[in-house]
């Protein structure tokens, strides 16, 4: 759903773990070039296609989604920059 925006180039959705939800959808964003999308803009847009619990949490911007060769999504990456608690340091917007 993502990525049918026209202003999101690619994205990626990990679970992010939450004290009070257990885990949280959070996506990774590519704006297209010369987009200047924000993170409520994106959550409103995938809230009005998906139920509640299926809500975006938090939009991170980033260069580039980590993939591998064969085009597969690296969402092990991604959870791990979120275990990490540096999800801002590939980030270049909102967070």
């Amino acid at each position: 759903m993502l990525i049918a925006h026209p202003d999101i180039a690619d994205a990626a959705v990990v679970p992010m773990k939450d004290e009070a939800a257990g885990e949280v959808p959070v996506a990774f964003v590519v704006r297209s070039e010369g987009s200047a999308i924000a993170e409520d803009e994106i959550k409103q847009y995938i809230s009005k296609q998906v139920v509640f619990y299926k809500r975006i949490n938090r939009v991170f911007f980033v260069e580039s989604v980590p993939k591998a060769p064969s085009g597969k999504i690296l969402r092990k990456d991604l959870r791990a920059k979120l275990a990490s608690g540096s999800p801002a340091a590939s980030t270049t917007g909102t967070m």
